[in-house]
């Protein structure tokens, strides 16, 4: 497909359920976060469906699920994100055909950037580890901008921030967040199937396409 040919120039990517699989190491910090609360841990399919809103919506969650206190919040935050530190990159692993399809779109001359609700120190050392930095033009996280997904604000800003209109962008993502702020930042947007979504079909929140593997990407793009 030639420049002239394209209908995007810049795709932005969720990160968590999207190009990789992050539930294991969540789910094992959020366990052992209500242990040294006190509290039973909660199996990590529940927790998968607790993602996606980041890390403090996680936590709010996990103490909401055991019938805690909400003013445990304020104790179980720090806990958690030293334990989620600690084990941020055990096991880690990106989805089938990410790292491909991703080289693909950079050699093609792609613009790319990670717009996630993860807090943002978290974002670089998963990069680096999985040998992907230099894929992306730009990253946010959660923090980076006032507002999170749904809210279009850090799609917005990305465009702005390297000159592309939202007009001229793609979405891709596994979570009704990911659709809405799409949506109404006036982009396309791509669901895929396998990520996490409070467990519920990505296909119900209507995005413009849904895919069940990453590499389906490289029909609309390639």
């Amino acid at each position: 497909m030639s420049h002239a040919e394209r209908a995007f120039d810049l795709v932005l990517f969720d990160l968590d359920g999207t190009l990789i699989d992050s539930a294991a190491q969540l789910a094992l910090a959020v366990n052992l976060t209500l242990a040294d609360l006190g509290l039973a841990q909660a199996d990590e399919a529940v927790i998968r469906t607790w993602v996606g809103n980041g890390a403090d919506k996680l936590i709010q969650r996990a103490l909401a699920y055991r019938e805690a206190d909400p003013e445990l919040f304020t104790k179980a935050r720090p806990i958690f994100f030293q334990h989620y530190n600690a084990c941020l990159l055990q096991g880690l692993a990106m989805y089938d055909g990410v790292a491909q399809s991703l080289r693909r779109l950079q050699s093609l001359g792609y613009k790319q950037a990670i717009v996630t609700n993860k807090p943002s120190d978290f974002v670089a050392p998963i990069l680096d580890a999985l040998g992907i930095s230099d894929c992306f033009a730009l990253w946010l996280g959660g923090n980076c901008v006032p507002v999170k997904k749904p809210s279009p604000e850090p799609l917005l800003h990305a465009c702005q921030e390297l000159g592309v209109s939202p007009a001229r962008t793609l979405m891709v993502g596994d979570s009704e967040n990911d659709v809405l702020a799409a949506k109404a930042a006036g982009m396309k947007v791509v669901g895929l199937t396998y990520g996490y979504n409070y467990g519920r079909p990505i296909a119900d929140s209507h995005p413009d396409w849904v895919f069940e593997q990453f590499a389906q990407l490289d029909a609309l793009l390639v």
